[in-house]
C-alpha cells in the first residue's frame, strides 16, 4: 500500500498553495483548474464590469489570468479551452492591487496611488507630468493608449481600503472620497479603453465609489459566471482525482464517504441557490494537510464582524434559513452597516434558496458548510461568554457525552462554568439572549438542533435530536426574585400542553422533556424523562 501511494504521488501535479500568479502555475507545472471558457464569456460579457466575491476565492488569481490574456501571452494557455479560441493581441494594462497599497491614512492611500501610477509611467516609458492624482491618473491612461493602443484596467481589492475600517466610519469615508474621485477617471476615459474589470469582497461599496462609473455592469448573481470563481462538485472530482484517492488512502475511506464529507465540510457557496461551490483556499489546503480541519475561516478571524454584533446584542439562532429581499444586498453603507448583508458578502452566509414572485424575489441565507458554521460560531461564543478558545472545545466535548448518557446535572454545571465567565457588560436579560448562547453550544456539540420548530399548536423553542433520544427545550426567563422552580415548572408545563411530541409520535428514539429557566445568570433545570420528573436547583 505505502508503493502505490508514492507512486500516485509522483505523478501528481503540484498543488497551487498561496500561488495566485496565473505564470508562476503554469511555469511551476502546477494544477490548474481551467476556468478560460468562462474567462472568455467574461471578456465577451462587456467593456466594465465588477464581481464580488469572498476572501480567498480565487479573485486574484482570476485577476491575473486576464492580465496574460491581454498581455498577448498565448504560449501560456497552451492546452487550455481558451488558447485557440481568442485572437491573441497585446494592449497595454494597468494593474492595480489594493492589497499591496498603504491605506492606514488619507495621506497613505493618495500617496500610495501616487508611487503606483509613477511605476507604470516607468515602466511604459510615458511622457506624463504629475498635476495631481485624477489629472494624473487620466493622463497616464490616455498616454499609455497612444503610445501602445487601448489599456485594459484590472483592479483586484478595490473595497480593501474601505472594507478594513468598517469599524472606523471616519477613515473608511475618507478612503471612500479618495476612491471615487480615482476610479471616476474610468468614465472620461472611455475612448482609451479596452477593457474594465474590479473586484472585491463587497458589492455595496459600488454604488457610492462608482456612482460616476454608471455603466459598471454588476456580474455578481449572473447566472452565467455563478462558477466562473471556485470549485464545481465535477471540477473537485475531475482535477482532483488523485488527491483525492491519496486521501482515501491516508483516511481508511472509501471514495463515496470521503467525497460525502469533502461536501458536508467545504461545499456550499452560491449565489444563485442552484449551482454549488467549493471554496478553493479550504481544498487546496485539505488535500495538502491530508485532514479535514478549519482552513478557510482561521485564514482571518473577523475580529470587527465580532465587535458589530455584539454591540447589535445579535441573536445568533437567526443566521439560520434567514429570509430577505433582493434589496439587502445593495443597501449597504459604511454609516449604517446591514448585518446580514456584509455576512453574505463576506462569506459567512450563502444563498441556499430563491423565490421568484412577478414583482418580488426573495432569498434564503445559510451557512455555505461545516466548516463555516462551527468556525464562525465558535468564535462568536467565545466574543460573547469570554470562554478563551482552548476552554471552548474541551467543555463542549464534555457536554455532549453528558447530554447522551443523560447525566443533566453535569451537562448544567458545565453550562454554567461557561455562562458563569459573561461580562456583565455583555450580559443581556433577555430569553433570546440564553436561547442564542445555548443554540451556539449545540452546535459546536455536533447536536442536530431545530429552533422554534412549528407545530400545530405552538412553537418549540428548541427539538434536539441524538441518535438515540430527542430533547423537547423550552426555555423561561425570570426577573430578579423569580423562583426557579417554578419557572422551569412552567416550561416543562407549557411542553405538556401543547403537546409539543405528538409530531414524533412515531420516533422510535426517547422523547424527553427539558424546561430550563434563567434568573440572572442563574440556570435551573427540569427534566421529564419517560414519564418521571426529576426537578434540580438552580447555582
Amino acid at each position: 500500500m505505502p508503493l502505490q501511494i508514492n507512486v500516485i504521488t509522483e505523478n501528481m501535479k503540484k498543488l497551487p498553495l498561496g500561488i495566485q500568479t496565473f505564470s508562476k502555475i503554469i511555469k511551476d507545472d502546477c494544477l490548474y483548474v481551467d476556468k478560460t471558457r468562462h474567462i472568455l464569456e467574461l471578456i465577451q460579457a462587456g467593456d466594465y464590469l465588477f464581481l464580488s466575491r469572498p476572501r480567498r476565492f480565487g479573485k486574484s488569481l482570476l485577476v491575473s489570468t486576464l492580465f496574460e490574456i491581454f498581455s498577448g501571452n498565448q504560449a501560456l494557455f497552451q492546452g487550455l479551452y481558451i488558447y485557440d479560441k481568442i485572437k491573441w493581441q497585446a494592449h497595454p494594462v494597468i494593474h492595480l492591487d489594493f492589497s499591496v497599497v498603504d491605506y492606514s491614512s488619507e495621506m497613505d492611500l493618495r500617496t500610495g496611488l501616487m508611487h503606483f501610477l509613477d511605476r507604470i509611467k516607468i515602466d511604459y516609458q510615458l511622457d506624463v507630468n504629475n498635476y495631481g492624482l485624477k489629472a494624473y491618473f487620466l493622463d497616464i491612461i490616455r498616454a499609455l493608449s497612444e503610445k501602445y493602443g487601448k489599456v485594459v484596467v484590472l483592479i483586484d481589492e478595490y473595497d480593501k481600503p474601505i472594507v478594513d475600517y468598517v469599524d472606523d466610519i471616519e477613515k473608511a469615508s475618507k478612503n471612500r472620497e479618495i476612491l471615487r474621485d480615482f476610479f471616476g477617471v474610468l468614465k472620461h476615459s472611455d475612448a482609451f479603453l479596452r477593457f474594465v474589470f474590479l473586484t472585491g469582497v463587497s458589492k455595496f461599496a459600488r454604488v457610492s465609489i462608482f456612482s460616476d462609473l454608471n455603466n459598471l455592469r454588476d456580474i455578481t448573481f449572473s447566472k452565467k459566471f455563478a462558477t466562473l470563481l471556485g470549485y464545481t462538485q465535477q471540477e473537485l472530482e475531475n482535477y482532483f482525482a488523485q488527491p483525492i484517492q491519496n486521501l482515501c488512502f491516508e483516511l481508511g475511506i472509501k471514495k463515496a464517504l470521503l467525497l460525502s464529507q469533502i461536501k458536508t465540510w467545504y461545499n456550499g457557496y452560491s449565489w444563485n441557490a442552484k449551482d454549488k461551490m467549493y471554496n478553493p483556499f479550504s481544498i487546496l489546503n485539505l488535500f495538502a494537510e491530508q485532514q479535514f480541519d478549519n482552513y478557510w475561516f482561521a485564514s482571518g478571524t473577523p475580529t470587527f464582524l465580532m465587535q458589530l454584533i455584539k454591540k447589535s446584542a445579535f441573536d445568533a439562532t437567526v443566521l439560520e434559513n434567514k429570509k430577505v429581499s433582493k434589496i439587502v444586498f445593495d443597501s449597504y453603507n459604511i454609516e449604517n452597516i446591514n448585518i446580514f448583508t456584509l455576512l453574505f458578502q463576506t462569506g459567512y452566509l450563502t444563498i441556499t434558496h430563491i423565490d421568484s414572485q412577478p414583482f418580488f424575489q426573495e432569498y434564503t441565507l445559510n451557512y455555505p458548510n461545516l466548516e463555516v458554521k462551527q468556525a464562525f460560531i465558535t468564535y462568536l461564543l467565545e466574543s460573547f461568554t469570554n470562554n478563551g478558545l482552548e476552554e471552548i472545545q474541551p467543555a463542549v466535548k464534555s457536554l455532549r457525552e453528558s447530554l447522551q448518557t443523560e447525566n443533566l446535572e453535569d451537562f448544567m454545571t458545565l453550562m454554567r462554568a461557561l455562562f458563569a465567565k459573561i461580562p456583565y457588560p455583555l450580559h443581556i436579560e433577555q430569553e433570546a439572549y440564553y436561547h442564542s448562547l445555548f443554540y451556539m453550544i449545540s452546535v459546536l456539540m455536533g447536536i442536530e438542533i431545530d429552533l422554534e420548530v412549528l407545530t400545530d399548536k405552538g412553537r418549540i423553542d428548541g427539538v434536539l435530536a441524538l441518535r438515540d433520544k430527542i430533547y423537547f427545550i423550552e426555555f423561561k426567563y425570570g426577573k430578579a426574585g423569580t423562583k426557579m422552580d417554578s419557572l422551569t415548572k412552567q416550561a416543562i408545563q407549557q411542553i405538556k400542553d401543547k403537546n409539543y411530541g405528538e409530531r414524533f409520535m412515531n420516533d422510535t428514539r426517547a422523547l424527553h422533556y427539558l424546561g430550563i429557566g434563567f434568573v440572572g445568570k442563574q440556570i435551573g433545570y427540569q427534566l421529564v424523562r419517560n414519564g418521571e420528573n426529576k426537578c434540580n436547583k438552580a447555582e
